[in-house]
């Protein structure tokens, strides 16, 4: 698709599922290879943030590979592979894993998961530069209209 030069008239034509989908899959490369330049993956860092008690863990505990899976399938993709991003967090001492089969995040993995957040921001800087926040949350307001319209619950 010649994408060069549209007119706000052509562009009104287009197929908003061609374009969330070049933007989706542009924004995962765009951010996994951000974070792989600081040395980690982004399923890495959601396992930290899965198991971490100050961020999206519950209650701390222990979770299996499954239950890991489960919590993560709105967002893992068919190329995340869970077991072996564990298995380099717990050789980095990130993560143990117990007898039972559990992952528990170590106060390194802690400290790591505090150290790797920092790169958030400025990702989301270079991927929202000359874009103004109003322009944004009008974007994501369209978005969250057309799943609605589709039957999606966006909320």
């Amino acid at each position: 698709m010649t994408t060069t030069s549209l007119t706000d008239a052509q562009l009104a034509t287009q197929p908003a599922a061609y374009w969330t989908g070049l933007a989706y899959e542009a924004l995962i490369a765009f951010t996994r290879e951000r974070q792989a330049e600081h040395g980690f993956t982004q399923p890495q860092f959601w396992l930290l943030r899965n198991l971490s008690v100050n961020d999206i863990s519950p209650d701390g505990q222990g979770m299996t590979l499954p239950e890991l899976r489960e919590a993560m399938r709105s967002y893992l993709r068919a190329e995340d592979d869970l077991t072996t991003e564990s298995r380099t967090l717990v050789e980095r001492g990130w993560l143990r894993l117990d007898d039972g089969g559990r992952l528990w995040i170590t106060e390194a993995g802690e400290a790591a998961r505090v150290d790797l957040k920092q790169y958030g921001p400025a990702i989301r800087a270079s991927i929202h530069e000359g874009i103004d926040d109003a322009d944004y949350v009008t974007a994501l307001k369209v978005l969250r209209q057309m799943l609605r319209n589709t039957g999606r619950s966006v909320d």
